[in-house]
């Protein structure tokens, strides 16, 4: 290229390339733009969405016990409290998506279009939230039941045949929380030396914010006595009941079997889990419809083994729907001879899985069903029953409604729970057993529906 005094224009072809081959145009995002738009929470949210479902149930539900506890009345001074129907709503959704944390649950309430639709423009908060998930177990108990009821009048749900299942759900405790007589008395003895000297310190100090600050935590160090006080008598009960049982002498000489209880959910108990392991846990009992996969019957045990829980759970359905079921399936953690009796004798016939021994599969079948010397006639009618073509043809249905239950208990996220306490857990279940039902309603319906358009 020849040196020139002024630069030359470059070629037209390259000037061409250049605008072909130009920077991308893009639409970019204009978030400081403002704008007008005219639009409702309702047409927001799909038609067939399951909020809409939990909705149009909760329309249905007669909140009036949940009202008469409601301090802001006409005619009186305070502010206007959250209709309980939004409250209601909002946890089975939670439970159906999930959601077990209060917290969670409000910011949901704020961004989630869903939740923003249930709340309807009313303002929640997670202290509102985690109060009324955890304080209406009898509520609860009673919409479960009547749910089932009025699925009975409408022959969706017969009683006929039940099946039950345990489902060891892990407790809001660790492992390490699990402390001795003495290890509790010591912890006992500095907790309550901390509540004395905060409550001197709140007194003494003048400054507003500081206050508070110390408030909260005399009352946490409050709350913590409580729960080593609840511990130490949840371990005098374990003695009691060992003494009882006869283990106590055994116990005495092993180390390993001293008794222990859970210092942050002392109603806790150590069992063993379905992978094997041992953790703190709660053991979650479910009776459901055979024919309808209904929840109809849920209880709660500190017991680590299933066995006698069968009869309990049936005197629960009779004791709630005047009916009785004729049978009811179960796996192998449930027989014992008093127990096979017993139902037997109450007018239920048991189909339970008979445990099998041995490494000799063939030979120890057989020995499961041969009579025993000490076997009752419930006993050896059971023994017959589960040998027969029918008997084992009848128990394979438990399966089919049994674990479907605990599947979607994991798929809810409830096989660990985020609650302490007897109560407190059966009431969260008593949540999940509503949003199981109610998702199980909608697809018998549609059934239902199919069947009649064909």
């Amino acid at each position: 290229m020849e040196d020139t005094l002024f630069p030359l224009p470059e070629a037209e072809h390259k000037a061409d390339e250049e605008r072909l081959q130009g920077r991308a145009r893009l639409k970019r995002a204009q978030r400081g733009q403002l704008e007008w738009r005219v639009l409702d929470l309702d047409s927001l949210l799909g038609e067939d969405h399951k909020a809409r479902i939990v909705w149009a149930w909760v329309e249905g539900v007669d909140v009036r016990p949940l009202e008469a506890k409601i301090k802001a009345v006409e005619g009186q001074a305070g502010q206007n409290a959250i209709d309980p129907r939004i409250m209601l709503g909002l946890w089975l959704l939670a439970t159906m998506d999930g959601v077990g944390s209060a917290r969670a649950l409000d910011r949901l309430c704020e961004e989630h279009i869903a939740y923003r639709w249930m709340c309807g423009g009313v303002s929640v908060n997670y202290h509102t939230l985690a109060d009324f998930r955890v304080e209406h177990e009898g509520y609860l108990e009673q919409l479960l039941v009547e749910g089932a009821a009025a699925l009975m009048a409408e022959g969706l749900v017969h009683l006929e045949t039940v099946a039950q299942d345990g489902k060891k759900v892990r407790a809001s405790a660790g492992s390490s929380s699990f402390h001795s007589e003495e290890k509790l008395e010591m912890r006992l003895a500095k907790a309550k030396a901390q509540v004395e000297t905060l409550r001197v310190e709140l007194e003494s100090d003048p400054g507003a914010t500081t206050r508070r600050q110390k408030a909260a935590r005399e009352r946490a160090a409050r709350e913590q006595v409580e729960r080593l006080e609840q511990a130490r008598q949840e371990l005098a009960a374990k003695k009691a009941q060992a003494e009882k049982s006869g283990r106590a002498k055994q116990n005495a000489k092993n180390p390993r079997q001293k008794h222990r209880a859970s210092r942050t959910d002392p109603q806790a108990r150590v069992m063993k889990m379905a992978n094997g392991g041992f953790s703190p846990a709660y053991n979650a009992q479910f009776c459901t419809d055979v024919d309808s996969n209904i929840i109809v019957g849920m209880a709660v045990s500190q017991q680590g083994n299933d066995t006698g829980l069968a009869s309990p759970m049936l005197q629960q359905i009779e004791d709630n729907f005047d009916q009785r079921p004729e049978a009811i399936l179960a796996d192998t953690s449930y027989p014992s001879h008093a127990e096979i009796t017993t139902l037997t004798q109450s007018g239920t016939i048991p189909y339970l899985a008979i445990p099998i021994k041995g490494n000799q599969a063939d030979k120890s079948t057989a020995d499961a069903y041969a009579p025993r010397k000490d076997d009752t006639p419930e006993v050896l009618a059971w023994r017959e029953r589960m040998a027969s073509p029918e008997g084992q043809e009848t128990l394979k249905k438990r399966g089919q409604v049994a674990e479907l239950v605990h599947a979607v208990l994991d798929q809810m996220n409830l096989a660990r729970l985020r609650v302490r306490g007897l109560r407190k857990v059966r009431t969260v279940l008593l949540w999940f057993a509503l949003a199981h039902n109610l998702l199980r309603e909608r697809l018998l319906r549609q059934r239902l529906a199919q069947a009649s358009a064909t």
